[in-house]
């Protein structure tokens, strides 16, 4: 059969597959993001530890993504354990590096007023500081994100969920006639997926982010 009879033929478990890939990448990027933010709150204001975050979360990167889960497996075991801690660990650098920079480039006159009129240090963290960086933390997010819906493919090599189990099925029956239909119908789902999600994101820039401060 031809790639659009196979997509008809398996339309609801290709949906079934493309839910649980966005849904894994989406549920780990809101704890990188979580996880991101506070290491750069925590590190922003001094450059060593901030230099020892970046350097840290940038080796993540350093290993190979089926390594990572290769090695999760024997502590973890299989399915959705080794895939939500390689995503998450993956998926911070960006935003850790982002969250420096976008706190680090907020104009300290604007701090300075705030101190001066007698806010805390949480007040101006959180109405002057985050505020004023989460453009450049939006930026990280989306990277990340992109990154993921890659990486998420991998994790089928660990009975992980998602789209990557509809490719592997592919590479494993070479050679059959519908082992290209699969690699392609997989591949092509992850990208449509990472449109999405990035639309998504130009939305949330678009309502959160002050015409004046856009970039």
């Amino acid at each position: 059969m031809n790639f659009w009879e196979y997509v008809d033929n398996r339309h609801q478990q290709l949906l079934t597959d493309a839910y649980q890939h966005a849904s894994v990448v989406f549920q780990c990027m809101v704890v990188a993001t979580a996880l991101g933010v506070l290491i750069g709150v925590a590190t922003y204001r001094s450059e060593w530890a901030g230099s020892l975050a970046t350097t840290t979360t940038a080796t993540t990167l350093t290993i190979p993504a089926l390594a990572l889960i290769g090695l999760l497996v024997p502590v973890v075991g299989l399915g959705v354990p080794p895939t939500v801690i390689a995503l998450t660990l993956y998926g911070l650098l960006p935003v850790v590096r982002n969250a420096i920079v976008g706190l680090r480039g907020v104009d300290p006159s604007l701090v300075d007023a705030a101190t001066g009129i007698g806010m805390s240090g949480t007040a101006r963290l959180l109405r002057i500081e985050l505020p004023l960086a989460w453009p450049p933390i939006l930026t990280g997010i989306r990277v990340a994100t992109q990154m993921l819906m890659g990486i998420a493919a991998i994790a089928a090599y660990a009975s992980g969920p998602g789209l990557g189990n509809v490719i592997f099925r592919g590479l494993a029956s070479l050679g059959s006639a519908n082992a290209l239909n699969q690699v392609l119908a997989g591949t092509l789902g992850i990208i449509v997926l990472a449109l999405l999600f990035d639309a998504a994101y130009v939305l949330i820039g678009r309502l959160t982010i002050p015409r004046g401060i856009r970039a």
